[in-house]
């Protein structure tokens, strides 16, 4: 199978370095608990109990190893690299949605550090994807599910 590299910021990874290490220590030994105390009900047959902590083992497993995939494969953006002359992961981008006449700013991420609650968008979205490469002043198209929408790019930040 092969990996594509994940795009991270430093803080983003040291995020996900962080979770991992929760995962692994923390997590696992709470999921090791409750499995020793469910075995202690006895029939494994009808232990709810021993079920469900046997299915968070499985679901935090999958999720350390989710983790150290996306850790082996990260690419660090470096900082000193991000210019402002075109849309690169890293910027801050302030566009003008030319139908409703109204400023977002959104700040290109790797597809793990999106979080929408403050406007991170990956580079992959179909609003991320339009913006990249282009310059100031450029209108770009993005296919969204509601349609084609068009932005004017007003500024392009670290």
């Amino acid at each position: 199978m092969d990996e594509k590299e994940v795009l991270l910021t430093q803080e983003g990874y040291d995020n996900l370095e962080k979770e991992l290490e929760y995962l692994v220590t923390e997590k696992r030994a709470e999921i090791a608990e409750r499995i020793k105390i469910a075995l202690g009900f006895g029939d494994l047959s009808e232990n709810s109990e021993y079920d469900e902590a046997k299915n968070a083992q499985a679901a935090n497993e999958t999720k350390i190893a989710e983790l150290e995939n996306k850790l082996r494969y990260a690419k660090i953006i470096d900082e000193s690299e991000i210019d402002t002359k075109t849309v690169q992961v890293g910027n801050t981008v302030k566009v003008l949605d030319m139908e409703f006449n109204e400023e977002e700013s959104y700040t290109i991420v790797g597809s793990t550090e999106v979080d929408l609650t403050q406007n991170k968008i990956s580079n992959e979205s179909p609003i991320g994807a339009a913006l990249m490469g282009a310059k100031k002043g450029q209108i770009v198209e993005a296919e969204a599910p509601a349609g084609v929408i068009k932005y004017k790019i007003i500024s392009i930040t670290k």
